[in-house]
C-alpha cells in the first residue's frame, strides 16, 4: 500500500513516501480500515521533531523544520520512546473492510471515525495509545485498530471533513468537560489553530460567552465562526474577567491567563506551543482559589458525545485546504506558516 512513513525524530527528511508497505492485518479484536481522508495536527509535527522530550525546553516552531538538537529518542513520543519507522495520522476516517477474531463481520462496509487516543485493551487504568504514535495511523491507504475506537458515523460530510474533527475536536471537548463549562465566560488561547477553533464552536454549544485569541487577520474569521470577542495576542488581559480559561499557548504571557481568571476559575491546558517551562506565582493560585487542569486522557464519552454532535450538525469542520497524501510535506510546510485558520486536510489515494 502506499503510505508516508517516519523514519525517526528530525526534519522533514524523516518523511518518506513509500509505495511498498505491506497493509496490515486485523489482529485479534481489530479491524482493517480503508482510509478515506485524515488531516494535520501539531502532534504530528511534534512527534517528528521529538519535541515531547523533556530535553526540549523551546516552543513547538522554533525547529518544526529541521527537528531540536538534543531531543532524546528515549521520551520523544506522547508515552516515552517510539518504534520506528511509524505511520503519523491521528486523524482518519474510512470504511472497515476487514475484521480480526472476535469482531463482528457485519460491520465490514461501516463507515467510521477512528477515537485518537484511548487506553488500549488489556492496558493499566491510566495508560495512553495515541492513533499515529503508539500505533501506525491514518498517512496510509489501510489501517489497524481495536475494533472498539473505530466509531460508527452517519453524516453527509466527506471522508476528509470528518477526520478533521477527531483529534482537534475531541482534545477541545475533553478540555470543555474538564472544566464542566457552562453559560460562562470562557477566554481560548491560540483560537485559530485546530483545538482552539474547535473550542470556540464547542463552547459556544454551551451556551459560553467565548472571548477568542489570535492575531489580527484571523479576527473576522473567529466571530464568524461564533467568537463573542476577540482579543490579539500581544493585547492586555482584563484581570478578573473569566470563569475558565481554555489555554494551548503556555509560554511567557502564561501568569497573565491566571490574573485573568475570576476567583474560583478553572485553568485547563492541553497545550504549550509558545514554550512548555512558565512561572507561576503560588499566591495567584491560592488567593484566588484557583483550579489548574491537565487534559489529555480522555472518557470514553467524550467521543461518543463528538460523533453525536457530527451527526446533529451541531458543529461544522473548519477546513481551509486539503493536501493528497503524497504531498504530506508541503501540507506540513503550509500548516507552519500558521497563516490558516482550522485544519489542513489530507486525501487517501482511492
Amino acid at each position: 500500500m502506499k503510505a508516508v512513513v517516519l523514519t525517526g525524530h528530525g526534519g522533514f527528511d524523516r518523511l518518506e513516501w513509500r509505495e511498498d508497505v505491506p497493509v496490515p492485518r486485523p489482529q485479534a479484536g481489530e479491524v482493517l480500515i480503508r482510509v478515506g481522508g485524515s488531516a494535520l495536527n501539531n502532534t504530528d509535527v511534534n512527534t517528528r521533531t521529538g519535541w515531547y522530550s523533556k530535553a526540549v525546553r523551546g516552543d513547538t516552531g522554533s525547529a518544526a523544520s529541521g527537528g531540536y538538537d538534543g531531543a532524546s529518542d528515549a521520551d520523544g513520543g506522547w508515552a516515552g520512546a517510539l518504534s520506528f519507522p511509524r505511520i503519523q495520522g491521528a486523524d482518519c476516517c474510512g470504511v472497515i473492510v476487514a475484521v480480526g477474531q472476535g469482531q463482528d463481520p457485519a460491520r465490514i462496509g461501516e463507515r467510521i471515525l477512528v477515537r485518537p487516543m484511548y487506553q488500549p485493551a488489556g492496558g493499566e487504568p491510566d495508560a495512553l495509545a495515541t492513533f499515529g504514535s503508539e500505533r501506525d495511523g491514518g498517512f496510509a491507504e489501510y489501517a489497524c485498530v481495536e475494533g472498539a475506537q473505530a466509531f460508527r458515523i452517519v453524516s453527509p460530510l466527506s471522508d476528509v471533513e470528518i477526520a478533521s474533527f477527531a483529534c482537534a475536536f475531541s482534545t477541545a471537548e475533553g478540555m470543555i468537560q474538564r472544566a464542566a463549562l457552562g453559560a460562562e465566560r470562557v477566554l481560548i488561547t491560540g483560537a485559530s489553530g485546530g483545538v482552539g477553533s474547535a473550542a470556540v464552536q464547542l463552547a459556544k454549544r454551551r451556551g459560553a460567552h467565548v472571548t477568542a485569541v489570535t492575531s489580527p487577520s484571523k479576527m473576522e474569521a473567529l466571530r464568524a465562526l461564533g467568537a463573542d470577542a476577540v482579543l490579539g495576542r500581544d493585547a492586555a488581559l482584563p484581570e478578573g474577567a473569566f470563569d475558565v480559561v481554555l489555554d494551548l499557548v503556555g509560554g511567557a504571557r502564561w501568569a497573565d491567563l491566571l490574573e485573568a481568571l475570576a476567583v474560583r476559575g478553572r485553568y485547563v491546558t492541553s497545550g504549550a506551543i509558545a514554550g512548555p517551562i512558565v512561572e507561576l506565582d503560588l499566591r495567584t493560585l491560592y488567593l484566588k482559589d484557583l483550579t489548574l487542569v491537565g487534559s489529555t486522557r480522555q472518557d470514553r464519552d467524550v467521543f461518543a458525545d463528538l460523533v453525536r454532535y457530527i451527526e446533529a450538525g451541531e458543529i461544522r469542520p473548519t477546513l481551509c485546504a486539503t493536501y493528497p497524501l503524497r504531498e504530506l510535506r508541503a501540507a506540513q510546510e503550509a500548516f507552519l506558516e500558521k497563516s490558516h485558520m482550522g485544519k489542513i486536510g489530507i486525501a487517501i489515494p482511492g
